[in-house]
Parts: C-alpha cells; structure tokens; sequence
C-alpha cells in the first residue's frame, strides 16, 4: 500500500514512461491481438474469481472499519455475479468494431490531392477513481480496444481488489503478446501520485476522472493534463402533467432506488404543481416502503408527515444513497430553469405522454443524456449498446455522455499525392 519512503516523482515517471513506449506496438497492433488480450483476462477473471473476492473481502473490511457508507459498501463489493459482469465486459468490448484505422471521410481536391480522415487513438490515457474496482477492467479494456495505453489510479478503498482484477488483465497482455505496461495499475495509495499524474503533460495525453466532487474539483484545478470531466450525477427525473400515473411511479422508483450509488441515479425528482396531490402520494408511498428518506418542499411535506423539509443543499447534492429530494413546478420551463440553475449536466428525464411537451424538454435541458419515459438508471454505455463505459463525459469538447471505444480516439489526416508542388 502506501509506502512513505517511496520516490513517487520517479516512481510516476517510470509508468509514464514505460506506458510512452508501450504504446508504440499498441497503438498500430492488430484488432485480434487486441481481442485475444481481452478475452483471456475475461477467462481468468472467471477462472480467478475466489482469488478476487478474498482481496475484495480485505478492502470491504477496512471500508466498514473507516465507516463508508451502505452505498459506497456497495459500490466497493465484488462477488460472483459482479466478476461475471466485468468478465462478460470485457467480452463485450472485445465484440466491439475497432474504430482504430477507420477512415471516416476521404475526398480528392482539384488538385490531384487524396485526403482521408483516419482514426487513431488519442495515446496514454490516466484514469483516477475512487471506490468501484469494475472500473479497472471496463476502463483498461475500452482504453485497451482503442489502442490507448491505460495508467489507473484507483482509490485506496479498492486498493486490494484493483490488483487483483489487474493480474488478470497482465495475464490477457501477455498472452496476446502485448506489452504488459499497456495498462498499469499505480502502485501506491499514496495522494502524491496523483498530484505527480496531473503535472505528466509529457506522457499522459488525457485524464478522465471519476469520483466524487471533491476528487473532481481538485483535478480540474491543478491539471496541467487534458481532461474528460466526468462531474456529478445530479440527475432529475421530471414528472409532467401529462405522465401516465403508473408509469411514472414505475419509472421514479426505478430511478432512485435501483442502485442508488450509481451516478445515473436520480437524485432529484420535480413534480408538475397541479397534479401532486393525485400522482405524487402513491410515488412516495413506493418510495418511502423501499428504504428512502424523502426531502421536499412545502407541496411534498404537505402530502406525507414524514417528508423531511428540503433546504437549498438538498437541491445540489449527489446523495448517492437511499435519499431524494422533491419540489412541486409549475410547468415544464420552471422544470428546465431548476436543472438548469441546479444540475450537473449529466442525465435528466421528463415522464409525459405529451409529445410536444417532450421535445421542449429534450432540446430545452443542456445535459449529456437526457431522456423521455425511461429511468435514469439506463446513463450507460453498456446500455447504449457501446460496451462498458470509461465514465459520462459532462464536458462539450471531444466527447460527451458515455466515452465508449470510439470516443477514445482521435483522427488524423492522411494525403496521397503524386508530386504536387504548392505554387
């Protein structure tokens, strides 16, 4: 773990620099090697699976011991299904078209040029995050897939559970004859290394960040790195006058309490004022029988006594757990100025069978993802049809919403001529 007397500067310099060269043979390796690595680390994972859980069970233990809550509990735990998923993951990904190599447009020019856009990966990728140990496999397998060598920083909580998963991704690299410094897992829980990753302008082409608010605001201020911000999940799911009653209970109760410390769970619910006092009783009912503390304005504490008054934190806050806030609107722009005042610009959903009232929504709210009749849950790329996901871009430059294989490229210009002077 963390090694006090560790020279982390050198120490972040050698994977920085060992990454560097690792991605020479990646970036231009075949799309079979590239599967082949991926579809032997799903097999030992599978094949390594008590292996991982008795590492898991270490940093489960210490998180109970440092008082993480239920949700982050939650997010750190690993067992057969949770192993089986990242196996099938990784699987997922390796069924993925490669977009390294694609030409996405070609055209010639008057003067006997042929010019052609090619994709091509962005280079060495750093990713730091927190408690969830899936993100090691999804994100070294999208990073891997792209031809991206891959540096994870994973949070102390996973310390464990992170070497583990990342034995079996070693075993894929080798087996396919990669390079094993491809991906590489920082080796201490030390903060130093990641203060050491942001100033790494000359390895690491790009740094993703997933974690907390806290986490995000530090990378984003003292990142000398391109960043692909992956901010809050402050997610809302909006209930119109026009909802259907029993699908927007449905929907609500799916959205918050599926797995609360996802971060496309919905954290905020906004309720058409007019048709509370019909639809919004039988929503906290489901609600409050599945485990959640309810917060709301003086329209929702009136319908339930045991509401607890919101206050204007609640209304900024990413719970990430069994609790939800929810106001009364007066309409659909008043729902838009409140995500708007309020969001994170991730995911935000209207419940309406009133199409026009859809369409002002969904061209109306400035989110990566948003939504019509469906739970916030679905903020995914795995649900997208993308394979896993190395997090939700909230950013507008280069990528947005899920960062799949493809988003973890970039393009360059290709120009065939026949001896063309410039006059």
């Amino acid at each position: 773990m963390k090694n006090d007397n560790q020279n982390i500067p050198a120490l972040m310099k050698s994977i920085g620099e060992n990454a560097k060269a690792a991605l020479r043979t990646l970036a231009t390796a075949p799309t079979e090697t590239k599967n082949k690595a991926l579809i032997v680390a799903a097999e030992s994972l599978r094949r390594r699976q008590n292996d991982i859980i008795s590492e898991n069970a270490l940093d489960m233990a210490a998180g109970e011991e440092k008082g993480l809550t239920a949700a982050l509990l939650d997010r750190l735990a690993l067992n057969e299904d949770r192993i089986e998923g990242m196996a099938k993951g990784l699987e997922d990904v390796a069924a993925l078209a490669d977009p390294v190599g694609t030409i996405t447009e070609e055209w010639d020019r008057p003067n006997g040029l042929v010019i052609q856009r090619k994709r091509v990966p962005l280079g060495v990728i750093g990713i730091i995050y927190e408690s969830r140990p899936n993100v090691t496999a999804d994100a070294a397998a999208l990073c891997l897939k792209a031809g991206n060598a891959a540096i994870l920083r994973g949070g102390s909580e996973s310390f464990h559970s992170s070497r583990a998963i990342m034995e079996s991704l070693k075993e894929g690299l080798l087996t396919a004859g990669l390079p094993e410094h491809c991906v590489q897992l920082v080796p201490t829980t030390d903060r130093a290394a990641v203060g050491e990753m942001l100033t790494m302008a000359d390895t690491i082409d790009v740094i993703v960040p997933r974690g907390g608010k806290s986490l995000i605001e530090r990378v984003t201020a003292d990142s000398k790195v391109p960043l692909f911000k992956h901010l809050e999940g402050i997610c809302h799911s909006y209930i119109n006058r026009d909802a259907n009653p029993e699908m927007a209970r449905d929907i609500v109760i799916n959205a918050k309490m599926r797995r609360t410390g996802i971060c496309g769970s919905t954290e905020t619910v906004l309720i058409d004022r007019d048709i509370a006092d019909t639809m919004l009783p039988s929503i906290l009912e489901g609600l409050m029988d599945a485990g959640c503390e309810v917060r709301g304005d003086d329209v929702v504490q009136r319908l339930d006594d045991r509401v607890i008054a919101a206050t204007d934190e609640d209304w900024e806050t990413e719970y990430l757990d069994s609790i939800v806030s929810i106001r009364a609107v007066d309409d659909v722009v008043e729902a838009i100025d409140h995500i708007e005042l309020h969001g994170s610009n991730h995911t935000d959903a209207i419940i309406t069978d009133n199409a026009e009232t859809a369409e002002v929504f969904l061209n109306g709210v400035d989110s990566a993802i948003v939504m019509l009749n469906a739970s916030t849950q679905y903020a995914d790329g795995g649900e997208f049809g993308m394979g896993a996901e190395i997090g939700i871009s909230t950013g507008k430059l280069h990528a947005r919403g899920p960062v799949g294989v493809e988003q973890l490229t970039s393009c360059k210009y290709v120009v065939r001529g026949t001896g063309q002077c410039r006059p």
